[in-house]
């Protein structure tokens, strides 16, 4: 059973202004929600597998639903189906302490806002509790339609599908301690490139494999099916795999449904609770190994099987966006958001694990919220070519691009000329062949 705000007859968290539902309690909570299982200067939770650690990502799974859809209904606006879909595994993610997240949906930016919201990060350009996150939500000083890298604790720009990975792999290249998850849709793997791009970086760089994909296999790209729809999950692996990926881990919500639904993409949200706290175990416990694997040195990849719209207002099609007449007094986001609603208490538990998770809130400590330090190049060599005389470009830079090299170890030279044809060799430089 959901209240709203005023009927509440408790207190609630100072953040939680603006929220409109809350529910009474939720099955066994204070048995593993008592506190926190991110402990205070702790950075992730301490098992996989330990059941409080497996209840409370659940929990941070439905706040982010919730979250979603009330911000896309407080406009009549924005995409709160595909990041649904996601939910457990975004918050498998934190919950592990992989806060280092990047996507390659632009849809997907409501959930992603509703995490900064969570972890605190929104503070810091003065949004702190629901009512203002609305207000600024798709405003030109606010929280733009699709992501930007300038809101406080994302990591790069999400607009055009196909291209988070290579944010994900830069980082990883760089930062070769942590690990940089990107979320791909399967509408995003209509695209040309996204594996091959990856099988690209894998080639040149076969020993960084800090990076982690993480396919949101939902069945559909936008509001028609996705080009991958129709594989079967053997066929899904397959495809990974034959991109060179060693270890490819599949979770599908479709293993746990105990509700009856057909076809192969279910809501886990239907489950019965005792289901849903299995499925969710599954996709910790298998983040978890996946994340290990490729911090461990293996390329590795984990697909995520569930239906858009999962746990929101409607599901398929017509969860990917809201239109003008999809706001907070239409009956079913109404209905949406009190299946979603959270106790007050379960708020601050969410609340306290994502500030805690990755070491505290991502705008404090995500790779982008800091400067990158740089070698100094000095003065470099040059040669000054007179006036007419013929010369080709590439290589008449040759030897000052190498001596960068030279002087920097991370600067990269990609070539699309060949190495004959722009004399790339002449120089005994390291490139890609086009």
């Amino acid at each position: 059973m959901s209240v709203t705000a005023a009927e509440l007859q408790q207190e609630i968290p100072g953040f939680c202004r603006g929220i409109r539902y809350f529910a009474d309690t939720w099955p066994d909570f204070d048995r593993f929600a008592s506190a926190p299982v991110i402990g205070e200067g702790q950075a992730s939770i301490g098992d996989a597998r330990d059941p409080a650690a497996v209840y409370q990502t659940l929990l941070g799974a439905d706040a982010l639903r919730y979250l979603t859809l009330q911000l896309t209904g407080s406009k009549g606006s924005g995409h709160p189906g595909g990041y649904a879909s996601s939910a457990e595994a975004h918050a498998a993610l934190v919950m592990l302490g992989h806060t280092n997240i990047v996507t390659e949906v632009g849809h997907h930016a409501p959930g992603f806002y509703s995490a900064m919201f969570l972890d605190g990060s929104l503070e810091s350009m003065g949004i702190r509790d629901m009512e203002q996150m609305q207000e600024r939500f798709r405003e030109r000083e606010g929280l733009l339609g699709h992501l930007s890298g300038a809101i406080p604790g994302l990591l790069a720009p999400a607009g055009p599908l196909g291209q988070g990975q290579h944010f994900a792999m830069s980082g990883a290249l760089l930062h070769r301690d942590r690990l940089f998850p990107v979320t791909i849709g399967d509408g995003g793997m209509g695209e040309p490139y996204v594996l091959n791009s990856m099988m690209h970086f894998h080639t040149a760089y076969p020993e960084v494999t800090n990076f982690l994909p993480v396919l949101i296999w939902n069945g559909y790209s936008q509001e028609h099916h996705s080009m991958v729809s129709r594989l079967s999950n053997e066929e899904m692996i397959a495809y990974w795999k034959g991109h060179g990926f060693e270890e490819v881990i599949l979770v599908d919500a479709k293993a746990f449904d105990d509700s009856g639904q057909e076809g192969a993409y279910v809501d886990s949200t239907r489950f019965s609770f005792g289901q849903r706290i299995a499925f969710a175990g599954a996709v910790l416990e298998g983040m978890d190994r996946a994340a290990r694997s490729a911090l461990g040195g293996r390329l590795t990849a984990f697909i995520f099987k569930q239906l858009k719209g999962s746990g929101v207002h409607t599901l398929g099609a017509k969860s990917h966006n809201l239109y003008p007449a999809d706001t907070l007094d239409q009956p079913h986001i109404i209905e949406g958001l009190q299946r979603r609603a959270l106790p007050p208490r379960a708020w601050e538990i969410v609340r306290e694990n994502f500030q805690r998770a990755g070491g505290g809130p991502a705008v404090e400590t995500v790779v982008t919220e800091f400067e990158l330090e740089l070698p100094e190049l000095g003065e470099l060599p040059c040669e000054e070519f007179p006036v007419g005389d013929k010369a080709v470009p590439s290589t008449a830079m040759g030897a000052l691009v190498a001596e960068v090299g030279r002087r920097d170890p991370r600067f990269v030279v990609t070539n699309a000329d060949g190495n004959e044809a722009s004399a790339a060799a002449r120089h005994g430089e390291r490139s890609e062949g086009g």
